[in-house]
């Protein structure tokens, strides 16, 4: 059941609407969520529009600096609860959005899963992606709370798909950048 947007996602839960998702283990979402192990870890980073001199994600959270993100989203979350000093533009998820908010210069930059923001870049002259990363997420297979049982069935499924190498053959098929199996 795929979703438009992460707060359209965030909307779903408790509501059964969904047996089993693939989730980031972001603590707003642990009341509806129970988390498996571990399989993937995703570099959360920027893309900054053209013209913009910040060459690195450690120089991103200082005053006069937007971030945009994606309203409700792993990013957004994380950001919120981090950034201390640059502003925070939420707006739909979807890469139009995201290049939208860039190349009219509503934000300077957008925070998000690093190889997603390659592909923002890609379509905005100018755009880079600063180097480094803000957060590491870590990604899980997740079930409703009152469905947890399940999980030692999905962590067993967990283990032996990163055990084989089926994790790492998905991620390089795909070919993710920022992306890797977790330890």
């Amino acid at each position: 059941m795929p979703y438009e947007n992460p707060a359209r996602y965030n909307e779903s839960l408790g509501k059964d609407e969904w047996d089993v998702g693939l989730a980031a283990r972001d603590p707003s979402r642990a009341e509806f969520l129970a988390f498996s192990d571990v399989f993937m870890e995703v570099d959360n980073g920027y893309v900054a529009r053209a013209g913009i001199s910040l060459k690195t994600a450690d120089e991103v959270d200082r005053a006069g600096i937007k971030v945009a993100v994606a309203q409700g989203s792993a990013p957004d979350g994380f950001l919120t609860r981090t950034l201390k000093n640059a502003e925070i533009v939420r707006v739909p998820g979807g890469l139009a959005p995201a290049r939208e908010v860039l190349a009219t210069g509503r934000a300077d930059v957008y925070g998000e899963n690093v190889h997603l923001a390659h592909r923002i870049a890609m379509d905005l002259p100018g755009a880079t992606v600063l180097e480094g990363r803000f957060n590491l997420v870590q990604m899980s297979i997740a079930v409703p709370k009152h469905n947890a049982d399940a999980l030692s069935s999905v962590n067993e499924f967990v283990r032996d798909a990163k055990h084989d190498g089926r994790i790492a053959q998905a991620i390089a098929r795909a070919g993710l950048r920022g992306v890797r199996p977790a330890p």
